[in-house]
């Protein structure tokens, strides 16, 4: 999809708009159970999906499907997958940070894309889901600091993700590519 497509979509009636969030909200939940192996922490494609909601639908309609997403976790819906906490809880506990930071990093990745760090620019889009993942490790982290202390936040929360950040930024931009076809 092309920045035209999201233009569209952002200016689109309310009827379409809540059509594209539902749409979101399954894609989000659907990346939440598919898990790849990671050693020494499993990885699941959340970040991926957040990054190219945001950079397909806009800075504004992908933090809101984002948010909308967060709204149905809170609710206690099975969103998210793994051994979290349910409901409100969700929001407090070792995760909360990285959650709290995706409609953040959804509306980077799709404010960059608005201003041309997207498909057409392959480098441009990697660079900005590099800074869509960057931002939700800083925030991530920063927040499981002040759970177990910032070496542990690092060591457990950051340093295991960082490869993974770099490869799913990796095939966000080559998706933003192939869809700009």
């Amino acid at each position: 999809m092309n920045l035209s497509s999201a233009i569209r979509l952002q200016n689109g009636s309310l009827a379409t708009k809540a059509l594209t969030v539902l749409a979101g909200t399954g894609i989000l939940t659907a990346s939440s159970y598919i898990q790849v192996p990671f050693y020494p922490v499993p990885m699941t494609l959340q970040t991926l999906a957040v990054t190219l909601v945001g950079a397909v639908l806009g800075w504004r309609l992908g933090a809101a499907t984002v948010v909308a997403w967060l709204l149905a976790a809170a609710a206690g819906l099975p969103v998210l997958a793994g051994d979290h906490l349910t409901g409100p809880a969700t929001f407090i506990g070792p995760t909360a940070g990285y959650l709290l930071a995706f409609p953040l990093m959804a509306a980077l990745t799709g404010w960059l894309a608005e201003r041309g760090w997207n498909g057409k620019r392959v480098v441009l889009a990697f660079a900005a889901m590099l800074a869509g993942n960057a931002l939700c490790l800083i925030l991530g982290g920063a927040w499981l600091a002040v759970l177990t202390g910032p070496e542990q936040a690092i060591t457990l929360g950051v340093l295991p993700f960082l490869a993974g950040g770099l490869v799913k930024s990796a095939l966000g931009a080559a998706l933003l590519k192939a869809a700009n076809r």
